[in-house]
């Protein structure tokens, strides 16, 4: 496992090297520094974003009041857990026992409630996730200068994802886990499998409970993360305006939609590195006719995302120096 790891970030590597080979570094750097103060403003978006996301996974956790106090708890759990999330090559997930922890060690949330509050929050990102390239997809069909190719490709990955999605929340909607794990049991060679069905049970009566009895939560949760990764669209469009080269809204939804596309197909890149370079020097290419401003966008993100990382990474040092009973408050 450790030299996947390895082989991974090597390809991952690779791929931003023969990006880099093919653009001005010049242009990009000359671009990247007239951005200036407007980093704060594509900061501030990403806040917006994070914050609503963070939201809608505290709407998962039903054991909570939709309080401020929880918000801001959720939020600081949340800031530590994306930071592995980030460095992890495990589909956003390396981050998610992170999560669980704090939230038993410090807010008294037990691991069956939040593992269960994580497990929809990952299904609300998903769905949302969904919707948002659906309808870029819809705006890539009809947009001139993207390659026919370009367009069946990502009807393909689109086709793909959404499967894999639609599976996801079969498999919990039908207590599939559950269903697998006690006929298992029942097989002499399964006998071990018994002494955690019951736990798998637990989760799925969570799950399903959920989504039976809080359907107006779960349908608003999807809604507000929609906006979260419509918030990425604008942090794409703002990018590309102090870059010096304006880029229509729905272009910008365009781009931002092929670029979360590749990376969840691309989950065991860890950080997507080379592969959201590649995606936003190719798209941007293809509709502006400038390379250099793709990968130009894609520093402009990198920039951003070192800054939350580094402000995740401090948040999770200040956890570590308080008190449990001190964290709570």
């Amino acid at each position: 496992m450790r030299y996947l790891k390895f082989l991974y970030l090597a390809i991952g590597l690779g791929l931003l090297v023969l990006v880099l080979g093919e653009t001005d570094i010049a242009d990009v750097s000359e671009r990247v520094i007239q951005v200036g103060w407007g980093l704060a403003v594509i900061f501030g978006l990403y806040l917006i974003a994070f914050t609503i996301d963070s939201f809608t996974w505290q709407m998962a956790l039903v054991e909570v009041p939709l309080n401020g106090v929880w918000m801001y708890r959720t939020w600081k759990a949340r800031m530590v857990g994306e930071v592995f999330n980030t460095v992890m090559p495990a589909a956003g997930m390396g981050g998610e026992p992170v999560k669980a922890i704090l939230l038993k060690k410090y807010y008294g949330i037990g691991y069956r409630e939040g593992t269960a509050s994580l497990i929809l929050g990952k299904t609300i990102n998903m769905a949302s996730l969904m919707i948002f390239l659906i309808g870029g997809f819809v705006l890539m069909w009809s947009a001139p200068a993207l390659p026919l190719s370009y367009k069946f490709v990502s009807g393909l990955g689109l086709l793909t994802l959404g499967m894999g999605i639609g599976l996801f929340f079969i498999i919990q909607r039908l207590k599939i886990t559950s269903i697998t794990g006690a006929w298992i049991g029942r097989r002499r060679i399964g006998a071990w499998v018994n002494g955690v069905v019951h736990h798998i049970h637990d989760m799925d009566e969570r799950l399903v409970r959920f989504y039976t009895q809080h359907k107006r939560r779960f349908a608003g949760a999807v809604m507000l993360a929609l906006v979260n990764w419509l918030l990425g669209a604008a942090e794409v469009y703002y990018s590309m305006l102090f870059l010096g080269h304006p880029i229509s809204l729905a272009d910008a939804w365009i781009i931002e939609a092929a670029a979360q596309l590749v990376r969840a197909g691309a989950f065991f890149i860890p950080a997507g590195i080379g592969i959201q370079e590649g995606v936003f020097f190719v798209v941007c290419s293809a509709m502006t006719g400038v390379p250099a401003l793709g990968v130009a966008v894609a520093v402009v993100r990198r920039i951003r995302e070192a800054l939350w990382l580094a402000w995740g990474t401090l948040l999770g040092f200040m956890f570590t120096l308080m008190p449990e009973h001190e964290a709570a408050k």
